[in-house]
């Protein structure tokens, strides 16, 4: 395995597991800044990484690269603990949290948590950001969500692309489980990413990466695969989201998870967009064979473990 690439000065990466985004740490001589918080579950420990890693310093600013649960779930804890934090989200979705509409926001319809937080000012793109003494990009990337952003940093050539791009994919296309084409959009914010071509990847999950023409390639084949079959994606996305139910939960009983799932909007809509000729029950039963049979998942009696 080849070794995660170095960064510069001033950067820190907590990588965190799949249920929380990475968060990014930038210090300077006379602001510091953290891209994306987490998920709510794991706010303590965002907090306490945060407030180890500075050393007593304040945390100044907090950047959201887009509104999903895992990626602003400590927002409202670290909020707390900075009085004065300056926090910045995308502009796309600002309304939403002005009024704080967990449905607008998705996390009712996704069956996840977000704590209620506060906004101060926009990431636009077309703009720049200053953080950790860099003046940092901020580009529009839409797909996995219309209203994501990733910030490139030119001298340095790092990007944190969030879930644009993984080392080995990107995120679930969500506008597509609800109807709203997407791909293309997918397409079109690789081309950006490779047109920024960067030197160093901090993803939104997994681990730093500097081989960015082979992850880019293996992101357009994943793509093709599911621009070729859409049923594909649509059933990797549920995975997906059980996938994070476990992951927060670690154990619940099956007729419990089913019943969760049964009552959760988008795994309704899923269902009823591509899968409408299989039982609800009958395709809950395969997905969860699916995790099973990929090691994501195992099964105690009565119940359904995270693994």
């Amino acid at each position: 395995m080849i070794d995660p690439p170095a960064l510069p000065p001033g950067i820190t990466v907590f990588e965190r597991g799949w249920l929380s985004s990475n968060n990014i740490l930038l210090t300077g001589r006379d602001s510091t800044a953290l891209v994306d918080s987490g998920y709510c579950t794991h706010a303590a420990q965002t907090v306490a990484l945060t407030s180890q890693a500075l050393q007593g310093r304040a945390l100044d600013r907090l950047l959201n690269t887009h509104l999903h649960s895992d990626h602003c779930g400590g927002n409202a804890a670290l909020q707390q603990r900075h009085p004065a934090l300056q926090t910045l989200i995308p502009p796309g979705q600002a309304a939403f949290v002005a009024d704080w509409d967990p449905q607008a926001l998705t996390y009712t319809p996704t069956g996840q948590q977000c704590p209620r937080f506060r906004f101060d000012a926009l990431l636009r793109p077309g703009t720049g950001v200053e953080l950790g003494d860099r003046l940092w990009q901020i580009h529009a990337a839409p797909g996995h969500d219309p209203n994501a952003v990733v910030l490139f940093e030119p001298e340095s050539g790092v990007l944190i692309s969030a879930d644009a791009l993984w080392e080995n994919g990107f995120g679930v296309v969500f506008p597509e489980l609800e109807g709203v084409g997407a791909f293309d959009e997918v397409a079109a914010t690789l081309d950006l990413i490779e047109s920024l071509d960067p030197l160093v990847v901090i993803p939104g999950h997994g681990r730093v990466f500097s081989h960015v023409a082979e992850s880019l390639g293996l992101a357009r084949r994943r793509l093709q695969s599911f621009v070729r079959d859409p049923r594909k994606h649509a059933n990797h996305a549920a995975r997906v989201l059980l996938k994070f139910k476990l992951l927060e939960l670690q154990r619940i009983r099956y007729a419990d998870f089913s019943q969760w799932a049964g009552s959760t909007r988008y795994f309704e809509m899923v269902h009823a967009r591509y899968f409408p000729e299989v039982e609800p029950q009958a395709w809950l039963a395969q997905l969860m064979q699916d995790l099973v049979r990929a090691g994501a998942a195992a099964r105690d009696g009565e119940f359904v473990l995270n693994a």
